[in-house]
């Protein structure tokens, strides 16, 4: 691969501030491969001015060094300038789930994950746009999950002494016991309408979350199109009965759950919505969005892993 003009956009909080001693071990292959400038994240959404303002700037690559909040970030900074002067993405996976990067291929080791990335092929990737009832635009790549699984995010933010599968695992079974509702949806497509009382919604750009949950396990991030699940009004019991089929990718099989595709979507629900996008919280407890439309952007950004 050519040289690049390379900006490295670390967030030194991930994976419980692992990544900041983590990140020590790249420079020596950043060197390798011609140098390239870093940038740290301070704040939540700083990734996001960080990864516009490279483009701005000129840089050809843009290199997400965190988790998949990181990497959502990154991609909502490229997302906002135009397609033609959209630097090529490269990840490090230094989070404590990696959904994304296991979903499109990259190595686990965060090494291995950047010797790739200056040495592989580029490809195309889609990006998932969410609009909400009053006109707030989110950028997504891996996962729009909305009800259970939102919820199950927010919970999973108070695990602090755990990691990785563990952390949703326990966030899950917290959900299950505490909250269990199920608002009545009315949902359009580009394929299908439907009306249901939903536990939980789950729009699939990439196959998995939660750190190996696999909620969609068709779902590929290059096709254009999304797969969702949903899981309709079922009782505890029956939730943790479910539990063990989605960690398999096997839940399709039961009549509770409805699965399918799409590449637009507009939804309405009768009561408010709790949403998470890539494991970020769009729309938390105490929020009143009710209504949203979503599309899949075909090959919005390059990516090199």
């Amino acid at each position: 691969m050519p040289k690049h003009k390379v900006k490295m956009i670390l967030n030194p909080n991930a994976d419980l501030g692992r990544a900041w001693r983590q990140a020590a071990d790249l420079r020596p292959i950043v060197d390798q491969f011609g140098g390239a400038d870093w940038s740290g994240t301070v704040y939540p959404s700083h990734a996001i001015e960080l990864a516009r303002q490279a483009a701005e700037e000129g840089y050809q690559m843009v290199i997400s060094v965190g988790g998949d909040g990181t990497v959502h970030e990154v991609i909502n900074g490229l997302m906002q300038v135009p397609a033609e002067h959209r630097p090529r993405l490269g990840i490090v996976p230094m989070g404590s789930g990696n959904d994304f990067a296991y979903s499109v291929g990259v190595n686990p080791q965060p090494v291995s994950a950047l010797q790739a990335i200056f040495t592989g092929q580029p490809h195309f990737i889609d990006v998932g746009r969410l609009v909400d009832g009053s006109g707030r635009v989110e950028y997504w790549n891996n996962v729009l999950g909305i009800g259970f699984d939102a919820t199950t995010t927010i919970h999973s933010r108070r695990f602090t002494y755990f990691r990785g599968f563990m952390v949703y695992f326990l966030a899950v079974l917290q959900t299950i016991l505490l909250n269990h509702d199920a608002p009545q949806m009315h949902i359009t497509t580009d394929q299908e309408s439907w009306s249901d009382k939903l536990v939980m919604l789950v729009l699939c750009n990439g196959s998995r979350e939660g750190g190996g949950f696999q909620v969609a396990p068709q779902a590929r991030p290059d096709d254009g199109i999304l797969d969702y699940a949903c899981i309709g009004k079922v009782s505890r019991p029956m939730m943790l009965r479910l539990l063990p089929e989605v960690m398999k990718g096997t839940h399709g099989r039961f009549p509770q759950v409805r699965m399918g595709k799409l590449t637009q979507m507009e939804l309405q629900s009768e009561s408010p919505l709790v949403i998470h996008v890539d494991g970020e919280i769009f729309a938390g407890f105490g929020m009143d969005i009710r209504q949203l439309r979503v599309e899949i952007i075909p090959g919005a950004v390059e990516l090199v892993s």
